[in-house]
C-alpha cells in the first residue's frame, strides 16, 4: 500500500462509517499508541504503511464498496450458497466489518 493509498482509504472508510476519520482514528485502528500514533499515519501518507499495518487496513478496507472482499473471506461464492442469496450475504458482511472499524475506533 503506498501512502496516497492509505489517504484514499481514510477517505474510503469515512464515507463507508459515514464518519470523518482523523489520522489519530487512523492511528486507533493500526493499533498505533496514542502518543505519536497521528504524526505516524500523516507520514505513511507520504511514504507508505508497513506491511503489518497494510495487512490490517486491507482487511478493514473491505468495510467500504470501494475495496474487495479478499478471497479468504469471501464465503459467498461458494456452490452451497445460493447465488440469489450472495448480494444480502456480501452486504451483511460488509456492515459487519463496518461495525468492526467502529468497535476499535470506540
Amino acid at each position: 500500500m503506498t501512502g496516497p493509498e492509505l489517504k484514499q482509504l481514510r477517505n474510503d472508510l469515512s464515507d463507508a462509517i459515514e464518519r470523518k476519520l482523523t489520522a489519530a482514528d487512523m492511528a486507533k485502528l493500526c493499533a498505533l499508541p496514542e502518543q505519536g500514533g497521528a504524526d505516524t499515519i500523516r507520514r505513511w501518507e507520504v511514504s507508505g504503511p508497513t506491511l503489518a499495518a497494510t495487512k490490517v487496513l486491507r482487511v478493514l478496507a473491505m468495510a467500504s464498496e470501494r475495496y474487495p472482499i479478499l478471497e479468504k473471506f469471501d464465503i459467498f461464492d461458494r456452490h452451497d450458497v445460493r447465488e440469489e442469496d450472495r448480494p444480502a450475504k456480501r452486504a451483511a458482511f460488509r456492515a459487519q466489518m463496518r461495525d468492526e472499524v467502529r468497535r476499535r475506533l470506540g
